[in-house]
């Protein structure tokens, strides 16, 4: 297809109209140009035959004035020698005989008239010069008809030319461009509307043509495009949903090992969801101690039938490498290895291994990227979770063994001390029996009978802290169910007030300091004898906590008997382990106030690193 340009087409016809334009313009100037000299033509040849009947006229005058007919005469000569009937002769060779004829007829008859002819001879001269005059003035109308039929003639054919020329051009642009451009127009709609199927024949080499080209070239490229960009969405929806997938398998694996059934984590349904996921041939997870070299847990999918791993050796999987079998056998597990990989995923915390997650690929296959990062995680969260189970463990011992702790010291503290005064009056008894001292056998007796009951009401106070529990909401929750105990047991108003909602507190703090308002409480129910106890824990400016105990009794002997007042060096001995100090004082209104202070565990901790920094 021969190359073109509808630029230069275009170019072309507006160039042709112009010129055809041009040419009519000028050929209608030269045309009116020679048409402006007609009239001037007609009106000086009329002239002459005035003046050549005014020079009859002065010649038939018998007294002839010589001079008038001298000026007559040369205005005629000079009328006859106008410019313009030069021109005229030159455009028409009939106006030019005419004009000769007429001319050389009257310089013919001219001499003849001045010699004196008769009156009756001058007559049929002149009606013969007025006849070729007559003749002369008609050939220069019909020059000046033949002019203007001439212009109208131009300015109809360049109007047709024009219409013809400007009407080929009108058709060649609706049959080159506008169809072009319509059939462009439509391809592009097309287009937008998502069909890149649609193609243009263009029929010329032009610039609509290659644009066509250009445009079926473009629809070829956004098809290939659009339909690499579908599958990159396609491949990118799938891996959305496959990570989906195993972002709702991690939680749930998660879920499954933060919320487990006392039985323990439910491994089997890990594993079998993991194998579901990654497609592998043969997955197994291995269970082993911190120190141990073999596992002592194999777990496999449920539908999977194959034997566990038989090695005793688990030092390659532990490393976590890739190992290839291209031998033509079999492994301790019964399962062919020909051209397998196994991928293996140790479970390791805090530089302390739990096991391993093996993944072996059969037949040449390999473990993906994603598959391998999702094993990883799951072995990951495995670690983390035997980790946390061992430190509940270990947590649970330490629980045990401060619990341990804690009654041997109450123990200690209260009824052992008690139990070594019995005996010290017991060797005081032997010695007065020995002596027969009956006032001494009798204060013995009366300390041993106080004493025993001190001693029992001791016991039963350490059975009853015992069975404290400081759970549920903390130590409002314990020392609530103290005051309803202790309410029950006898006839004093017991009042609580409490406002340490937003103090985090230790397990150690709830303990002592509901011991010590247990013990502060019974003392004032026991040897007070008021009506009221008041209760009140709150926290200072300084952000230490005040614990205070007061009564409205009798107040509180400035000699106490040691054996009544045990319950007080337990209370100064708990208020040591907390840090704080405690005292106890006869209230000016009247009873007894056991007041303590001390700074909670966290705000010492807080203290100790900003002298730190």
């Amino acid at each position: 297809m021969r190359q073109s340009s509808i630029v230069i087409r275009i170019s072309i016809a507006l160039a042709g109209i112009v010129a055809l334009s041009m040419a009519t313009m000028m050929t209608s100037y030269w045309i009116s140009d020679k048409a402006d000299s007609d009239a001037a033509a007609v009106n000086i040849a009329g002239s002459l035959r005035a003046q050549s009947y005014l020079f009859g006229m002065l010649i038939s005058q018998p007294d002839r004035d010589e001079q008038q007919l001298a000026v007559v005469t040369n205005k005629l000569t000079q009328t006859w020698q106008h410019p313009i009937f030069n021109s005229l002769r030159h455009d028409n060779p009939q106006l030019r005989e005419t004009y000769r004829a007429a001319r050389n007829y009257w310089q013919t008859v001219q001499p003849q008239l001045q010699a004196g002819a008769a009156l009756q001879d001058i007559q049929p001269v002149l009606a013969e010069q007025v006849d070729l005059l007559n003749q002369l003035v008609a050939s220069i109308q019909h020059h000046a008809e033949r002019n203007a039929r001439n212009l109208r003639m131009v300015q109809v054919t360049a109007l047709f030319l024009i219409l013809l020329l400007s009407a080929v051009v009108i058709y060649w642009l609706k049959a080159k461009v506008e169809q072009p451009l319509s059939e462009l127009t439509q391809a592009a709609k097309r287009v937008g509307q998502g069909d890149f199927s649609y193609r243009i024949a263009p029929k010329e080499l032009d610039e609509l043509g290659i644009l066509a080209q250009t445009h079926n070239r473009m629809s070829e490229a956004i098809a290939h495009m659009h339909e690499r960009m579908e599958e990159q969405i396609d491949q990118q929806t799938r891996a959305l949903q496959r990570s989906n997938t195993t972002l709702q398998f991690l939680y749930d694996t998660a879920k499954n090992i933060i919320e487990h059934e006392p039985l323990g984590i439910d491994y089997d349904r890990i594993v079998t969801r993991l194998a579901q996921l990654i497609e592998a041939d043969d997955i197994e997870l291995c269970l082993m101690t911190e120190i141990g070299n073999s596992p002592y847990l194999q777990i496999k999918p449920v539908d999977d039938t194959a034997t566990p791993c038989a090695a005793k050796n688990c030092f390659s999987c532990l490393k976590g490498e890739i190992i290839r079998d291209d031998s033509n056998g079999m492994e301790a597990s019964g399962i062919d290895t020909i051209g397998a990989c196994r991928y293996s995923f140790p479970m390791l915390y805090e530089q302390q291994h739990y096991g391993v997650l093996v993944c072996r690929m059969n037949n040449g296959k390999t473990l993906e990227h994603w598959k391998q990062q999702l094993i990883q995680s799951v072995a990951d969260q495995l670690a983390v979770a035997l980790s946390l189970q061992s430190q509940e463990d270990n947590a649970r011992r330490l629980a045990l063994v401060h619990e341990r702790t804690v009654i041997a010291r109450e123990l200690h503290d209260s009824l052992a001390q008690a139990l070594s005064y019995l005996k010290i009056q017991v060797t005081r008894l032997n010695r007065a029996l020995e002596k027969n001292d009956k006032p001494t056998l009798e204060d013995v007796s009366a300390e041993l009978q106080e004493g025993l009951s001190s001693a029992y009401r001791q016991l039963r106070e350490l059975l009853t802290t015992f069975r404290l529990k400081v759970d549920g909401p903390g130590l409002l929750s314990s020392l609530q169910t103290s005051v309803k105990q202790l309410s029950e047991q006898c006839e004093i108003e017991i009042t609580l007030d409490y406002h340490l909602n937003n103090l985090p507190l230790t397990p150690n703090e709830e303990i002592h300091l509901l011991q010590i308002i247990r013990e502060a409480a019974q003392n004032a129910i026991h040897h007070s004898e008021g009506n009221q106890v008041l209760i009140k824990v709150v926290q200072d400016e300084l952000k230490n906590v005040r614990v205070s105990i007061e009564d409205d009794g009798v107040g509180i002997s400035q000699s106490p008997e040691k054996l009544n007042h045990y319950g007080l060096a337990i209370m100064q001995e708990r208020g040591k382990n907390l840090g704080g100090e405690l005292t106890v004082r006869r209230r000016d209104s009247g009873g007894t106030g056991v007041y303590f202070r001390f700074t909670p565990d966290y705000l010492q901790q807080r203290n100790l690193i900003a002298r730190q920094l």
